[in-house]
């Protein structure tokens, strides 16, 4: 069903599979940028490389005449340079991975399969991004919490994760301030999050006001 427009000749490749190629890349490319700002809300900077990149990795598997190999290392090398100076998210490495493989798809003369992949790709990302399907529990907490070297960590919180929790588990433990301080990290759920609050006091009152971070996300900052 999906077959390659490009085909060489004695005079090279043909002008006008090349301009298909080139518009179905950005085609493809800007329906995938529209879908991901729906949702994400990036940079407009970054908006714009996906919608191009497509266009861009289709030229450089055209430059190196087909050998998906070599083109594959160059495209991704270039496109993964940003990732490199700073952190991305999971969805703005992923996005890029689909702006690539749609550029891969054009490079190749496939342009019906970049255009379905296009279209199936944009409407899964709304779809799952759109609904609920996929959402974290929204109880679930990652806790950090910094206690005197004098408290003991293991049983220190026990009555207050009993009360407010439905599990409460230890994840890591390292000293700080040249061992004056432990740092605690638990994997936590809570039972009833409009008492988060008051969880969150309980856990201040204990450890002497020191710092306490509740997150919703499992990467907490290492920093204090």
């Amino acid at each position: 069903m999906f077959t390659s427009i490009l085909t060489n000749t004695s005079a090279g490749l043909s002008v006008t599979a090349v301009m298909i190629c080139i518009a179905v890349s950005l085609v493809s490319g800007i329906l995938l940028a529209m879908a991901y700002r729906m949702t994400e809300h990036p940079s407009k900077g970054f908006t714009v490389t996906v919608a191009i990149l497509p266009a861009i990795v289709m030229l450089v598997i055209l430059l190196v005449n087909g050998n998906l190999g070599a083109g594959v290392a160059v495209a991704g090398s270039f496109s993964l340079v940003r990732f490199r100076s700073m952190p991305g998210k999971a969805s703005d490495i992923l996005i890029i991975f689909i702006a690539m493989a749609l550029g891969l798809c054009t490079g190749m003369g496939y342009v019906w399969l970049a255009l379905a992949a296009a279209v199936l790709f944009a409407a899964v990302w709304c779809a799952c991004m759109k609904t609920s399907l996929f959402d974290a529990d929204s109880g679930y907490r990652q806790l950090r919490v910094t206690i005197p070297e004098d408290l003991d960590y293991v049983t220190v919180f026990d009555d207050l994760f009993a009360e407010y929790t439905k599990k409460a588990e230890i994840q890591s433990v390292r000293t700080v301030n040249l061992g004056t301080l432990y740092q605690i990290t638990y994997d936590i759920e809570l039972k009833d999050t409009a008492r988060e609050k008051e969880f969150l006091d309980g856990v201040r009152v204990r450890n002497g006001n020191l710092s306490v971070i509740s997150s919703h996300s499992a990467n907490l900052s290492m920093e204090l």
